[in-house]
């Protein structure tokens, strides 16, 4: 037997790494002072709420703002800048302050961890994606700041300000509203124009991914330059936004004033990819409405951003291959260029896997809590997309529910290809192929 060095896949570091940053919140939320009433949480509500942190989710089995002490509202905070970021960016850029310097095979994790085209200008995307994170942060504080002070006075209204500004980039959805109403999240600022204006900002700008800011800010309005998987994503944003918040404006809240009523629709629309803020009670929608946010909730935001889900470029190319089918072209094509098959294979794959999951995930909850299929599989979706939106269910669910949305939500936001390679060992490509045959489908 060969001897030689133990190593890690970029795949398994990245899967550790969460692992670790989870372990270690679990650890401090257990504390004594981490809670309000000073008695610690327990275990499984320690890890259920560093899992949903970390992994930038927002589901919550305690209100977060009557439940932790400010301790342990640091923690969480902590919690979801490291997960938003992602935990080989925040590690190399505590490597690169400290001058190290990064080895290729640093580079090379940390272009899987952000889904980067090649290791090289790897680097330099870091220092970008971290300053870009806190001043996107700091002028999403500045927009919120007025709204917050006036509700709760100077110091907790920055305070306020500053946390739901890095949740809300971070697309964590977690809140501090509980002060107000138990997990009423942002309901009570339903006809705050700045509030639903900037957070919806701040999600949008979370959720296009670290990559297509960097196009931005190189080629500015030169879109052609831009990379292809910039050009999907601000393409499908922007087809996601307007189609679902049209259809809230007009089949959910015709109640609302015109202006209210196209607030709540975008804001409803932006939220579900994948923020977990809520300005409307989502118990009160029809079913479709329910139905057509697990859809979006699913989908997710841009590959090597802080939302979750299957991304918007895996529905991207699914649609151009089916496209292509129907056209009889030999390939999927996107602003004149191919879509090779190996990609072709990976999104039918990812799609594949978290339908599976979240279809598993809302059946197993379903005959576990006795409750209607559609509820849980809202919540299942809400985990494995790292969204955060609930009917209300998560606090009141059992340990094995509990412990089916904790795998969803690290799944989820670890993403399928990542999981699977970090659990096969089997580095070898395989050479040979099978006969081949014909098959019907359809």
């Amino acid at each position: 037997m060969r001897k030689g060095k133990f190593r890690l896949s970029s795949a398994k570091i990245i899967a550790l790494g969460f692992a670790a940053l989870i372990i270690t919140g679990t650890v401090l939320l257990m504390l004594p002072v981490s809670t309000a009433d000073g008695q610690g949480a327990s275990f499984i509500d320690a890890l259920f709420t560093a899992v949903s942190a970390s992994c930038v989710t927002g589901l919550v089995v305690h209100d977060t703002a009557t439940y932790w002490s400010v301790f342990g509202k640091l923690v969480i905070i902590t919690l979801i800048q490291i997960g938003g970021m992602g935990v080989v960016t925040f590690a190399l850029a505590i490597f690169k302050a400290s001058g190290k310097k990064i080895s290729l095979k640093q580079r090379s994790v940390m272009q899987e961890s952000v889904s980067g085209t090649g290791v090289g200008g790897i680097v330099r995307l870091t220092g970008f994606i971290v300053t870009g994170t806190f001043i996107f942060e700091a002028a999403g504080a500045a927009l919120l700041a007025p709204a917050m002070i006036k509700e709760f006075g100077v110091l907790k209204g920055i305070l306020y300000s500053l946390f739901h500004s890095v949740s809300a980039f971070c697309n964590a959805g977690f809140d501090l509203m509980g002060v107000k109403g138990q997990y009423s999240s942002l309901t009570s600022f339903a006809d705050n124009h700045f509030v639903n204006t900037a957070v919806i900002l701040l999600i949008v700008i979370g959720g296009l991914g670290f990559l297509t800011w960097d196009d931005i800010r190189t080629h500015k309005f030169r879109v052609k330059k831009y990379r292809l998987q910039s050009k999907i994503s601000l393409f499908m944003a922007a087809v996601l936004i307007t189609i679902p918040a049209l259809f809230f404006f007009f089949a959910e809240f015709g109640s609302l004033p015109f202006t209210e009523r196209l607030q709540a629709s975008v804001f409803q629309s932006v939220t579900c990819r994948t923020a977990g803020f809520n300005t409307m009670d989502l118990g009160a929608m029809s079913e479709s409405g329910q139905f057509i946010m697990i859809m979006l909730m699913l989908t997710g935001g841009s590959p090597g951003s802080t939302a979750g889900g299957m991304k918007t470029t895996t529905i991207a190319v699914l649609a151009a291959a089916a496209v292509s089918v129907f056209r009889r072209r030999s390939d999927p094509h996107f602003f004149g260029r191919r879509v090779d098959d190996n990609v072709v294979r990976r999104a039918v794959s990812l799609i594949m896997m978290y339908i599976s999951l979240f279809v598993i995930g809302g059946i197993i909850i379903s005959m576990a809590e006795n409750l209607p299929l559609l509820t849980c599989l809202f919540e299942s979706a809400s985990a494995v997309a790292t969204v955060g939106l609930t009917l209300g269910i998560t606090p009141s669910l059992s340990l094995v529910s509990r412990i089916v949305l904790i795998a969803l939500m690290y799944f989820g936001r670890l993403g399928g290809l990542t999981v699977v390679l970090a659990a096969v060992n089997n580095n070898k490509t395989a050479v040979s192929k099978m006969p081949r045959a014909d098959l019907n489908v359809g």
